[in-house]
């Protein structure tokens, strides 16, 4: 099978494998199994590092299911095909051709022969700062709260891999509303999601070239500057927008409201903890998180959306057209043709999927057409934000949103991909027409 097939077909298998360990009784306190619906959602949601639940983490499932979820948000973030490859790695010692081009697929890695060595140091980068922000909120749960050892390990540890892994999900029946103004939970949890969400190509530039800014790829500086250009406007947006509605953070002192915004121009970017009620928030401020949902973060990283990238790539190419330039050129580089068109099939296969998904839900639902549009961003772009709509809805809408959440976690080029049985390449061009545009 063709990588692109094989990707789908694993985090599918992951589903199904986290459904049935989720569905078993020692999953939830009682003795009751949970429906097969309520564990496949979760199970979903956990493998696409989305966050979106139809129950309660914190009561609904035992310490057992509680690993299981924080096993498949491993697995999910660190990426079915590079942690198989991983593994094979370890055992046999060997990479085989056709694991490498899998693992290419996985990683967006451009030489086969550097997927090994990429492999390692993902692996290496994960569990290291997944370790530091364990530490980090462990002492602070123990210092602040008053937990025992043994219960801040347990808390910092699944928090820290949620976070870097831009899940979403908290061992806290109200999220982490009640951290919403301690900086020393919401600022690690924050960097932990920016560091696993910017990518790990770029992760890995910036290790070796992070004092020579003019000497990044083109791919890095649209990353970098793109992204802090986004964190500052979402902060500042939010802090606005928010700063006197007493629903949200108009009750906090001025640090709690600089933390609050802080958190609130992040946490749109695919991570999905909330710190506030977002079922009260401005309508205003529910329109810049559709924006900041929809992009994401980082390609080859842990985050969703259509990627900090392809955004800025096609705003070069709308600035360019504007300008009448023929090539689009960023930082004294022309960017290819086929990018760009690659860029736009993502754009446009992104819009036909979360406008599919809403008109569904709007069928199946009597919700309003604003807090449905923010559920099915939500899911594609597998942030975990939500109005607090998701526990309430029927089955055919919580479908809807697995596989909302399972195609953005996927990839809609490789979705699209696998679901081709084959391609067609032409060794001839044909004439040239300019039908009108406007």
């Amino acid at each position: 099978m063709h990588p692109a097939r094989v990707v789908p077909a694993a985090f599918f298998a992951a589903v199904v494998v986290g459904t049935i360990l989720l569905s078993l009784p020692y999953s939830t306190p009682g003795p009751t199994r949970p429906p097969v619906l309520t564990a496949a959602f979760t199970t979903v949601s956990a493998v696409c590092v989305t966050g979106l639940t139809n129950v309660d983490t914190a009561t609904y499932w035992s310490p057992f299911g509680q690993v299981v979820i924080m096993g498949l948000i491993q697995v999910g973030g660190f990426g079915i095909m590079t942690l198989a490859t991983l593994l094979g790695m370890l055992v046999g010692g060997k990479l085989r051709l056709k694991s490498s081009l899998i693992a290419q697929a996985e990683t967006h890695t451009l030489n086969i022969g550097d997927v090994r060595h990429v492999i390692r140091r993902v692996a290496i980068t994960v569990l290291a700062f997944e370790a530091v922000f364990a530490t980090v909120l462990t002492v602070r749960f123990r210092v602040a709260y008053d937990d025992s050892w043994g219960q801040a390990l347990w808390h910092g540890a699944f928090h820290a891999v949620s976070a870097f892994n831009n899940a979403g999900f908290a061992l806290y029946s109200d999220n982490l509303i009640g951290f919403v103004d301690d900086a020393w939970i919401m600022f690690p949890i924050c960097v932990a999601i920016i560091a696993g969400g910017i990518g790990f190509p770029v992760l890995f530039e910036l290790r070796r070239r992070w004092r020579t800014p003019r000497a990044w790829t083109v791919h890095t500086r649209l990353t970098v500057y793109g992204s802090l250009g986004l964190l500052v406007l979402g902060t500042m947006g939010f802090l606005a927008l928010e700063w006197s509605n007493n629903s949200t953070i108009g009750a906090l002192d001025t640090w709690g409201k600089v933390v609050a915004g802080v958190t609130g121009g992040v946490v749109p970017r695919t991570a999905g903890f909330n710190s506030i009620d977002y079922g009260q928030i401005t309508p205003e401020t529910m329109a810049i998180n559709y924006v900041l949902m929809f992009i994401g973060g980082g390609s080859a990283g842990t985050a969703g959306g259509i990627k900090v990238t392809t955004f800025f790539l096609l705003a070069y190419v709308i600035w360019s057209e504007i300008r009448g330039e023929r090539d689009t050129n960023i930082a004294h580089r022309s960017i290819a043709g086929s990018t760009l068109r690659q860029a736009l099939t993502v754009v446009l296969l992104a819009i036909a999927a979360i406008s599919l998904g809403t008109m569904s839900i709007l069928l199946a639902t009597d919700y309003a057409l604003d807090v449905v549009l923010f559920e099915a961003i939500s899911a594609f772009a597998t942030v975990g934000l939500s109005t607090g709509i998701t526990p309430d809805l029927p089955p055919t809408a919580e479908i809807t949103l697995m596989v909302l959440m399972f195609v953005g976690r996927v990839g809609t080029i490789t979705v699209g991909t696998a679901l081709a049985y084959k391609s067609r390449h032409h060794h001839y061009r044909l004439p040239e027409e300019r039908p009108i545009v406007g």
